[in-house]
């Protein structure tokens, strides 16, 4: 294994860090998104199956859709195209196949930029009018974030399917369950394919953005209606 000995920004280092925080108040622990209506159905049921499940999520539905979105976000940012994005934003938002995805995606939104208004100093000059928005996804919320902190795109986007992974487990760890070191091992092996999804969002032009997973969608619909639940629907 090659190391690179290239010295970092520590203070956007530790943006990052705090942006991908897991006591971050925007509420992502809270949801499953779907994982929960799938363990119930014996979908997911040990170590092996959990990794199958977000690494499918993380490849298709992440990749395609969340991540390939955020290099544009992030690009209007850069462009001061806030029509731009405002579109992208909204098309990410119509993207969700469930309500309970959709309701998920807003909810976190709302939460971090409520945040992010309330942060002292925060450096998002001409950003203003989209930091007033009512309705934002996450992915939005969070470019805003990433770019107002100085982060770099592959950075950000590292972070972003660092923060899905992060929460996938932690829910595994309470609905599967898993014992802690079967939760560390599989952020491990996750995170590795983090470089892969980045790359393969960044090449996904814009018409063929968006992907379909039906036992994502129907897990998360039909979670609803689930007698018992840990996460919030």
């Amino acid at each position: 294994m090659e190391h690179s000995f290239t010295q970092p920004n520590p203070l956007q280092l530790n943006r990052l860090l705090q942006l991908c925080s897991a006591n971050l108040p925007v509420g992502g622990f809270s949801f499953s998104q779907g994982l929960e209506y799938a363990v119930e159905q014996q979908w997911v049921h040990d170590s092996s199956s959990t990794q199958k499940w977000i690494e499918l999520n993380l490849s298709i539905a992440l990749a395609n859709t969340d991540i390939a979105i955020l290099q544009r976000l992030y690009q209007a940012l850069i462009d001061r195209q806030l029509s731009d994005f405002r579109q992208w934003d909204e098309m990410l938002i119509a993207s969700r196949e469930s309500y309970e995805l959709h309701m998920a995606d807003l909810a976190m939104g709302k939460a971090l930029l409520r945040l992010l208004n309330q942060l002292d100093g925060l450096n998002a000059e001409g950003l203003e009018d989209l930091l007033a928005s009512t309705d934002m996804s996450f992915v939005g919320a969070f470019s805003i974030a990433a770019y107002s902190f100085g982060l770099d795109l592959i950075s950000a986007q590292s972070g972003y399917c660092w923060t899905y992974i992060d929460n996938q487990v932690a829910a595994a760890t309470k609905l599967v369950p898993l014992g802690q070191t079967q939760g560390q091992n599989l952020l491990f092996a996750l995170s590795k394919h983090i470089p892969d999804v980045v790359k393969q969002a960044n090449l996904v032009s814009d018409d063929k953005i968006g992907a379909s997973l039906p036992h994502l969608a129907m897990a998360s619909a039909w979670h609803e209606d689930q007698y018992t639940r840990l996460f919030r629907s």
